[in-house]
């Protein structure tokens, strides 16, 4: 097999098939080439089987990068409605979860089918399948070599994603050829991942399977979500989210019952003096939490015989309970990958590579990564639109 179109696309994931669909649309010959046996396959388990598409409330500071302000153009430019129009002209059924969040009705398997329509009528071919085997460049055209075929292009567009979730033949491999061509890499490290707990704090492993709402903290980032005990630590929303911010040796702070008042305990101390720390607890969570929590505050008895600065001691420590991971679960349970291609070395329009003339990054691959919530769907539709229209 050899092929000459006018764009090779390297993954025929999220972000690949989006720039082959609007590419092929222009006009542009486009050759995808995947080494899984279908394309989108992290599509596929995403959002529990049903997707995630994107989020009503997309905007680059909800993006983490060694540039803030690179995702800016790209998302400007094909936003949230853009995607939904596309979602409702092939009738596929919708609903917002929460926070913004956008699902399918049915199943994520209608996106992929989707994007593989939109590809087909621009003309593109996908081929599942294949492995790479070499990456060249010369005289301005970059040969593609795999285990079934040749593809020459003036044009790579590099949408392999990062490393996250191996188990789906996820790589490092876009890292290592953006090396190849002389691009930096920030370092890659697992995002949106469950936390792990050792030590003193993994008695609160004792807890896997309690989920309550909380508030979670690492520097400067906070998020109100749900968070889950693990038999390994701490899982759920709060913590995915937090943990793209977290770095190891750092703690997280978890506010228990978010909403609380400075105070309130004072208060219940007057309001109901014959009341125990215990009880309260298990009015506002859990009872297995509540036991664990009021065991480790050491406050047994009446509010009535505890002193305010215990209560108050106590207020402050559930507001802001205090948890430092040894870990996380690493990539094999990572959503997402931190890091990736500089965004210095690419343009914030067109995502080419500003020392490499036709060489495009999009995607995971990049270094700019969303929060948990259908952001990352929405960078990989903006930043394969935004390459589709340099093609």
């Amino acid at each position: 097999m050899s092929e000459n179109p006018d764009a090779i696309i390297l993954g025929a994931g999220a972000a690949g098939l989006m720039c082959a669909a609007q590419a092929g649309q222009r006009g542009r010959r486009v050759a995808v080439i995947e080494a899984a046996d279908e394309p989108g396959r992290k599509i596929l388990i995403s959002g529990g089987g049903r997707c995630n598409f994107t989020n009503l409330h997309t905007a680059p500071d909800r993006y983490l990068s060694a540039n803030p302000h690179f995702a800016k153009s790209a998302l400007s430019r094909y936003t949230p409605a853009d995607f939904l129009a596309l979602v409702e002209a092939y009738g596929i059924a919708w609903h917002e979860k929460t926070l913004g969040q956008l699902f399918c009705d049915g199943s994520a398997r209608q996106i992929v089918a989707m994007l593989g329509d939109e590809v087909a009528k621009g003309g593109g071919t996908v081929h599942c399948g294949h492995t790479i085997t070499d990456v060249a460049h010369a005289d301005g055209l970059f040969t593609v070599t795999t285990d079934q075929g040749r593809f020459r292009a003036p044009a790579l567009v590099i949408a392999t994603g990062g490393p996250s979730i191996p188990k789906m033949g996820a790589s490092g491999f876009a890292y290592d050829l953006a090396r190849q061509f002389g691009l930096k890499v920030v370092e890659p490290r697992p995002a949106l991942v469950p936390l792990t707990l050792s030590g003193e704090e993994a008695l609160f492993r004792d807890l896997s399977g309690v989920a309550t709402d909380v508030i979670t903290r690492a520097g400067k980032a906070s998020f109100r979500e749900a968070a889950l005990f693990t038999h390994r630590g701490l899982s759920g929303p709060a913590i995915l989210q937090v943990s793209s911010y977290w770095r190891k040796g750092d703690p997280i702070g978890i506010d228990f019952l978010p909403g609380r008042g400075t105070g309130w305990l004072l208060g219940a101390k007057q309001d109901k003096p014959r009341a125990t720390l215990l009880g309260l607890l298990k009015d506002a969570l859990p009872d297995r939490l509540a036991a664990v929590l009021a065991e480790r505050l050491a406050l047994g008895g009446m509010l009535a015989g505890l002193s305010d600065a215990a209560l108050r001691d106590a207020e402050n420590r559930l507001a802001d309970w205090r948890f430092v991971p040894n870990g996380s679960e690493g990539f094999a349970k990572a959503e997402v990958t931190i890091g990736g291609v500089s965004t210095a070395e690419l343009s914030s329009k067109t995502m080419e590579a500003k020392r490499v003339p036709g060489l495009y990054v999009i995607g995971e691959a990049v270094d700019v990564t969303g929060w948990l919530g259908g952001y990352n769907f929405q960078w990989a539709w903006a930043s394969g639109w935004a390459a589709a229209q340099a093609l």
